[in-house]
């Protein structure tokens, strides 16, 4: 995807980190933009800032692990632009803890909207992106999942987080495979983060009761918590660096994105973990403080 200008973007997640920084980027661009996120005020405010540079903007509530409301996006897009280039498949929560403390609701919560979030995004624009580049001969198109570095290491105290991560991975790496597959005119990419300000340590917040556990954060979760919250405020690549090189992988139909790239040499470990049989490496090998923290706080309490 070259051209930028009068494209239409849907995003969700878009009303912080990444996904607020991809519908700026957007807007600088000229593209139209589909806003979409559970957070109703936020979601306001991002929208208002965008119209005020100039922007055509939408935006609506939205929570992406129910199938019918990102059917409900997908309708207002269309009623609004006629056509949809460009999907950030882009809200996230997370959730840590050792993985056998995680509740039923935990993972029911998580998987929801970081996996089935990005099922239900590839499920319902795929086809609808397929049917406009039948009308436009010119059409291109390109979807992007955002995964995590979670997505291609196992660290601890993050499983249920690392399940979900790898998942959106393998999706991603389907869709690219699938669509290359039938020549679409529609690229792919994952993008694959890794310690960077967006305020998923805060997405607790936004969560629904119904998914709420019904106990208190266990040690194990208070201390990944705290140990993310410090990894994360300390991160030195912002939210909007990283939007920059996920708008230039398009252009450059580059799949795999990487906030840290000096961070691969753990991801390179592990591949050879498995080609050689050999048992896991640490995936902190490359920050020793980190699992250190860790450790402190579970002995510590």
């Amino acid at each position: 995807m070259k051209n930028f200008s009068k494209r239409v973007a849907v995003i969700t997640g878009a009303a912080s980190g990444f996904g607020r920084e991809f519908a700026f980027l957007g807007a600088s661009l000229g593209m139209k933009l589909v806003l979409a996120d559970v957070q109703k005020d936020a979601l306001a405010s991002t929208a208002k800032e965008l119209e005020a540079v100039g922007a055509e903007v939408i935006f609506q509530i939205c929570d992406v692990s129910k199938p019918e409301q990102v059917e409900a996006l997908a309708d207002a897009a269309m009623k609004r632009f006629g056509a949809v280039h460009l999907v950030f498949n882009n809200a996230g929560v997370g959730a840590g803890g050792l993985i056998w403390e995680n509740s039923r609701a935990d993972w029911e919560w998580v998987l929801g909207v970081n996996v089935w979030g990005v099922i239900n995004g590839v499920r319902v624009f795929t086809p609808l992106m397929l049917e406009c580049a039948k009308s436009d001969p010119n059409y291109e198109g390109h979807i992007v999942n955002t995964a995590s570095m979670a997505g291609l290491l196992n660290p601890p105290t993050m499983g249920i987080y690392n399940v979900s991560k790898h998942a959106v991975v393998s999706i991603s790496e389907s869709l690219y495979h699938d669509l290359s597959l039938v020549e679409a005119p529609i690229g792919a990419s994952v993008l694959c983060p890794y310690f960077v300000q967006t305020g998923i340590s805060q997405s607790h917040k936004n969560r629904p009761d119904d998914l709420k556990s019904g106990e208190g954060p266990t040690i194990s979760q208070q201390v990944s918590q705290a140990v993310l919250e410090k990894a994360v405020s300390s991160g030195k690549v912002s939210a909007a660096d990283v939007a920059q090189r996920t708008f230039d992988a398009i252009r450059d139909n580059t799949f795999y994105i990487y906030s840290h790239p000096g961070a691969l040499g753990n991801v390179q470990r592990r591949m050879e973990d498995i080609v050689t049989g050999r048992n896991p490496s640490d995936p902190y090998e490359a920050a020793p403080h980190v699992r250190e923290k860790l450790q402190a706080g579970l002995k510590g309490h």
